[in-house]
């Protein structure tokens, strides 16, 4: 596996339907595949992914961090710390 760990593809393949109506991944290699293909990126903190959404321009004005971790987009992994996987 390459930028993403066991337990990233496992987060995310068991709580995908959090983003999409239906399932886009049934097995750790087809959530790869998909994380590759959409580019999803991993941060420390969300901090860090208040920095990545400013930076991608969605507008957050007035969210508080705590609003954040519960974003469709953002799924806390067990390490602590957080997948960002744009839809």
């Amino acid at each position: 596996m390459s930028g993403y760990s066991e337990e990233c593809l496992l987060t995310f393949l068991k709580e995908q339907r959090k983003l999409f109506d239906e399932p886009v991944a049934e097995n750790l290699e087809e959530a790869e595949a998909f994380l590759e293909d959409c580019m999803a990126v991993v941060v420390d903190s969300l901090e860090e992914v208040r920095e990545y959404f400013e930076e991608e321009g969605v507008d957050m004005e007035g969210m508080a961090t705590e609003e954040l971790e519960e974003a469709a987009e953002v799924f806390p992994l067990p390490d602590g710390t957080y997948l960002i996987v744009e839809g």
